[in-house]
């Protein structure tokens, strides 16, 4: 079975789930991916980093740094930082915070000293529908003086979100879209 059709058959058995939801977006939805039910088990941590990693290795941009939102995407930078170091090939994982450190530095971003100043950065998410958290990391790694040179997710919802960062300059890459994870 290849890594893409296991991290499909872990998606699904940890993270989806039908019933009605409120998304992050106030969207209402019948069904919902929790992406930390898999990104925070360690086979499904694995393939997660192995997956994205491949697709920031294989872009057309040269990418120093792999980073998103607080708290969805800190398992995954995690994963996608290990993977790369384990490829010979290391890249940072930065974090981005929801409200700026109110104390210390004051600095929305965690890992700027792992960053080379100026750089391009791939941001990743684990489910993105709307797109609105990606925009909100791309201003504020973009304020930081970072180049965002590519965005991939683990699912992408179809309902929008790709759209939306297109439309903003952000083609958005995803391990599976909704379609694909549903299809069986």
């Amino acid at each position: 079975m290849s890594d893409r059709l296991r991290l499909k058959e872990i998606l699904l058995e940890k993270s989806y789930r039908k019933g009605t939801f409120t998304l992050t977006s106030g969207k209402t939805s019948d069904f919902y991916i929790d992406g930390k039910q898999t990104t925070l088990s360690a086979e499904g941590a694995y393939l997660c980093g192995k997956l994205l990693f491949e697709l920031i290795a294989n872009s057309d941009q040269q990418i120093s740094a792999v980073g998103g939102m607080t708290l969805g995407a800190d398992p995954i930078v995690t994963a996608v930082s290990i993977a790369s170091f384990l490829k010979q090939q290391p890249i940072p994982a930065f974090i981005v915070r929801k409200e700026a450190k109110g104390h210390g530095t004051g600095n929305y971003i965690e890992g700027l000293g792992n960053m080379e100043q100026g750089s391009t950065v791939a941001l990743v998410e684990d489910v993105v529908t709307t797109g609105g958290t990606l925009l909100k990391v791309i201003e504020r790694v973009e304020d930081a003086g970072f180049k965002v040179g590519l965005v991939v997710t683990l699912v992408e919802r179809q309902e929008g979100g790709a759209d939306t960062l297109q439309k903003s300059g952000y083609p958005l890459q995803a391990l599976f879209t909704r379609q694909e994870l549903m299809d069986e």
